[in-house]
């Protein structure tokens, strides 16, 4: 007897390698394809204008590729439990598919789904597809522990047989003998809401650069796939923060939703690396990418109180400033550090900036020269990131506030000369800073050195029309370099991730934030002679 399914989409927003859906497919008569507007979302104030947008244009395109099959998505408001109390009994469902959720949230949500599911006699399928490896294999493969560096996980995964192939997605065939029942009020019951309709206001926001949805993933995927020469050259410290197109594929934003299966753009990567003698190898190549994602992923699943410092035992202890000023300066861009405030300026209106723009932030706020918390900084990029993803996001601003992964801490970027080495002539800031526009090249990374003729005929006086610098970089790296080297050891160097696990020395990698695209980049340096900012070397 088949099935009355639900096939249950939260990430994995897609038809393509959805192993779940393939098999709710496979084994019912009916199927309903459902996604839960959880309030606990709905209502975060840490789900950004951007990001809600880029989900609904991604609801929308899956419900299109449903209906071309016959189907339909059904999105439905309301917290999981209730939902499925609900569609459980009205529904008479046997059957509930999903993906595997690793984060802690969706672990306590879906370990309440599954005791609703027995206490109906639903039978549950849940399957791996968001990461490449299953998380838990690899952890089990490490002894019962996450691999807490690269090379650790490059060991771990060398035991283990290649990431599973990507399923294809379904077709008309697909749902013969196993329809959807759609309603005629289907649209007003079930259809993707607005963003007035959640409560949000579209007056400000810029025009749609990134589109959400599954259409765009395959196409972006594809428009790079076939720039071979450029797939095997491709080294991701060696692309450009501050250009004025992306220097990198932007499929970050699609890979955190699961529009894009991380598989899937594996084994293309996979399919032209074949056909050349010659590509880059990890970390930094496009495999390497999507490696260091696995990496976070696996450090997450394994870690407890991976987003923040307490009760996290693999963060330091450090004790950050909490300075509100400091904060707000450089959040809303008012830290009088135009590479800085242009990063911030083209995060808030775009949602997504370069990693090495993440560096850059990332290091000024924390360690580098306001000392406030990375926690601080995790919850606006949470906010205003369209790849806003817990085990990255996390990962990463432990990473470049060296709390943890990464330990030369006195490699500190420079707000300064940093940008300037890709973009001389300002023309990133020229954009997100209109308001120094018309500054010399001379002057626009230190618009304060600008003699008072220059500024005044530049239409920019600093401090009237654009704000001094909130700090002297030159003055406070030094000091929060000597606070930084304090911490560590009054905490014996660090938390549990070190170099320990490989009994080498820490390299520096530069490594991107929240998978800022495809993945996190990592490329290895020689060690510096003198404490300085490694940025202007």
């Amino acid at each position: 007897m088949k099935h009355r399914s639900i096939h249950w989409f939260r990430k994995g927003l897609r038809l393509h390698d959805n192993p779940s859906l393939t098999t709710a497919l496979e084994t019912s008569s009916k199927v309903w394809p459902i996604f839960i507007l959880d309030p606990y979302f709905v209502k975060s104030g840490n789900v950004g204008i951007n990001r809600w947008r880029f989900l609904l244009e991604s609801l929308c395109d899956l419900d299109n590729s449903f209906r071309e099959l016959g189907s339909r998505l059904f999105v439905i408001q309301g917290s999981p439990a209730e939902v499925f109390l609900r569609l459980f009994k009205d529904w008479e469902i046997s059957q509930l598919t999903f993906e595997t959720d690793t984060e802690p949230y969706a672990r306590t949500r879906d370990e309440e789904i599954l005791k609703i599911a027995k206490q109906h006699s639903v039978n549950v399928i849940q399957t791996v597809s968001h990461t490449l490896y299953d998380t838990e294999k690899v952890i089990k493969t490490n002894g019962g522990k996450p691999p807490l560096t690269y090379q650790r996980l490059q060991t771990v995964l060398s035991k283990m047989s290649g990431p599973p192939e990507p399923v294809p997605a379904p077709t008309k065939s697909s749902f013969k003998g196993c329809d959807t029942p759609i309603g005629a009020d289907h649209d007003s019951m079930y259809g993707v809401p607005t963003l007035e309709a959640l409560g949000h206001s579209s007056n400000g926001l810029t025009p749609v650069i990134y589109p959400g949805g599954e259409t765009e993933a395959l196409k972006r995927m594809e428009d790079y796939l076939s720039k071979e020469k450029w797939i095997c050259s491709f080294e991701k410290p060696k692309t450009s923060p501050n250009s004025l197109k992306p220097a990198t594929t932007v499929l970050s934003p699609y890979l955190k939703f699961g529009c894009l299966s991380a598989r899937t753009f594996y084994y293309g990567i996979l399919a032209v690396y074949q056909k050349q003698k010659n590509y880059t190898k990890p970390p930094v190549s496009l495999h390497g990418q999507l490696l260091w994602r696995e990496f976070f992923y696996t450090a997450a699943a394994g870690t407890p109180n991976f987003h923040q410092m307490k009760g996290n035992p693999v963060s330091l202890q450090i004790p950050w400033d909490d300075n509100k000023e400091y904060l707000d300066a450089w959040t809303w861009a008012r830290t009088g550090y135009p590479f800085i405030d242009a990063i911030m300026t083209q995060l808030r209106q775009e949602g997504w900036i370069h990693h090495l723009a993440r560096h850059a932030v990332a290091c000024f706020l924390t360690r580098g020269d306001l000392w406030i918390s990375w926690e601080e900084g995790e919850r606006v990029f949470e906010e205003l990131l369209l790849d806003a993803d817990y085990s990255l996001n996390a990962g990463n601003w432990m990473w470049l506030s060296a709390s943890a992964f990464f330990h030369q801490y006195f490699r500190v970027y420079s707000p300064i000369a940093f940008g300037k080495k890709t973009d001389p002539n300002g023309d990133y800031i020229r954009k997100y800073l209109p308001v120094l526009k018309s500054f010399p090249a001379k002057y626009i990374f230190e618009p304060w050195l600008a003699p008072e003729s220059v500024q005044k005929a530049s239409g920019c006086i600093v401090g009237v029309d654009y704000p001094k610098p909130i700090v002297d970089h030159a003055v406070t790296s030094k000091e929060n370099i000597k606070r930084m080297k304090e911490a560590r050891a009054n905490q014996g160097g660090g938390g549990t991730i070190s170099s320990t696990e490989t009994g080498k020395k820490p390299v520096e990698t530069k490594h991107k934030l929240s998978s800022s695209d495809t993945v996190t980049s990592s490329s290895p340096r020689k060690k510096q002679k003198k404490l300085t900012d490694f940025s202007k070397k």
